[in-house]
């Protein structure tokens, strides 16, 4: 493992930092190159006593990517596309595999592969795990966890195990925690075992996508089509993305079209895949297009996307907000500030209710606006601000505070889909009972029994 396993400070340095806007540098960067290397690295980190914090692409948003002490784990080059199997409609690959790589090795075939985070050119498989990652497609398809079969991972002790959902469609045997052992490490962030490879289920890949770009005066408009959107018997959406004014004028630039809606307060994004029951009928264009106009859309400066490139056309200036978003926060690091990124979500009913109330308490607390937008068909916005300086970042991270216990009376979560990692982890205790972080302590206690994997993340 010598040759795998860097203390050289340039080598430390370069796997610093994540999307989060921390900088921790490690005591080690471990790049090994296949399964048995990385048991190997965490029988040696066990015999040591030794942390290892895992990480992929590192485009976490909440620091769990990186750590300040330890060995950082890198999965990179843990990059090979297993074996996809076209009959039986399944993918393996292993964890250091970008997200848009399986994408489009499955689109090849014909088939689709649902996880689909904004950043997928710059997220891995194992990431993805980690936080159960989703994204606008989610909507329909869920998150990524629904979709994995089967999982190898590697225990901090370096023992392997092969993990499979079971086919079973009733079980009663024992606790239901006992049913699916695959469950304990999606979503687990990488703080109970790490995960070599994984097999997904594929889907079949639709044979017509429309997108529509809805500009709307004011977001009560847009976020009253969105909940209509919802409840239709007509549209089948696999998306409804939001924009509210700021995030639609970042939009605006990465389209090259700063004259698009110039009154406009908000747009919606849209895509939409037909109906499960009749994929191949012909997609209710104009059943959207009355919806809209019903809810006061800008009908004149609507956008059709219905070609693969457009489509990836509009895909590329979603990703731009965020990526906007992390270049502002990066010019502000030498004063201590940075992106202070939120993914808080309510019952999609409430959005409306939710954003009005965190723009009200920053108005209270003389903040600027965060810039809002995401997945408001699962009532799932991201609020990101910019604060410029370390007085500016305490002062925006005590209103994201106040903003989420608000959120949890709305019956809403603290974090939608990006995990707890090391920001969140101060929040994380408002929503779980104690009983619930007794239960997750004893699960990590068993499985990690001297705290040795991530440490920081979560708990």
């Amino acid at each position: 493992m010598t040759d795998r396993l860097s203390t050289d400070l340039d080598v430390r340095r370069a796997y610093s930092r994540d999307a989060s806007g921390l900088e921790f540098t490690p005591d080690a960067v471990a790049r090994p190159a296949d399964a048995l290397e990385v048991a190997e690295l965490l029988r040696d980190a066990t015999s040591t006593r030794t942390a290892v914090t895992p990480a992929g692409a590192q485009s976490s948003t909440t620091g769990a990517s990186i750590v300040d002490h330890g060995v950082l784990l890198s999965l990179r080059r843990l990059d090979r596309l297993i074996d996809l199997d076209r009959s039986a409609r399944s993918v393996r690959v292993q964890a250091g595999v970008l997200i848009a790589d399986v994408r489009r090795a499955a689109e090849a075939e014909g088939l689709l592969f649902t996880p689909d985070p904004t950043s997928e050119e710059e997220c891995t498989v194992g990431g993805a795990i980690a936080c159960n990652a989703s994204g606008a497609r989610s909507l329909r398809y869920g998150a990524t966890g629904p979709h994995v079969r089967a999982l190898t991972v590697a225990l901090a002790n370096g023992e392997i195990h092969e993990l499979r959902r079971p086919a079973l469609e009733k079980n009663t045997v024992g606790y239901p925690i006992t049913h699916d052992p695959v469950e304990w490490f999606v979503g687990s962030e990488v703080t109970l075992g790490v995960v070599l490879d994984a097999e997904f289920a594929l889907h079949p890949l639709p044979s017509q996508v429309l997108g529509l770009a809805l500009p709307f005066a004011s977001e009560a408009d847009a976020l009253a089509f969105v909940v209509a959107a919802r409840r239709s018997s007509s549209v089948f959406p696999r998306c409804l993305e939001y924009f509210d004014a700021l995030a639609f004028e970042i939009a605006r630039t990465a389209a090259g079209s700063g004259a698009w809606a110039p009154e406009s307060r908000a747009m919606v994004y849209v895509e939409e895949t037909g109906s499960r029951e009749d994929s191949d009928a012909e997609l209710p264009l104009e059943e959207w297009l009355a919806l809209a106009e019903t809810h006061h859309a800008d009908t004149a400066e609507i956008r059709v996307y219905d070609s693969v490139a457009s489509l990836a056309d509009a895909r590329r200036i979603r990703h731009a907000i965020p990526a906007t978003m992390n270049e502002r926060g990066a010019a502000c690091r030498s004063a201590g500030g940075r992106k202070v990124s939120t993914d808080w979500a309510v019952p999609y009913p409430r959005l409306a209710e939710a954003l009005h109330m965190a723009r009200t308490l920053a108005d209270a607390h003389g903040l600027p606006q965060a810039v809002a937008y995401g997945h408001a068909g699962n009532g799932h916005p991201h609020q990101n601000f910019i604060a410029h300086d370390a007085a500016e970042l305490h002062r925006i991270e005590q209103l994201v505070q106040e903003t989420l216990r608000q959120v949890l009376a709305m019956g809403g979560t603290v974090a939608a889909e990006h995990g707890i990692g090391k920001i969140k982890r101060r929040w994380l205790p408002m929503q779980a009972s104690e009983l619930q972080l007794r239960v997750m302590r004893a699960l990590k206690r068993e499985l990690d029994p001297l705290g040795l994997l991530a440490p920081g993340n979560v708990l």
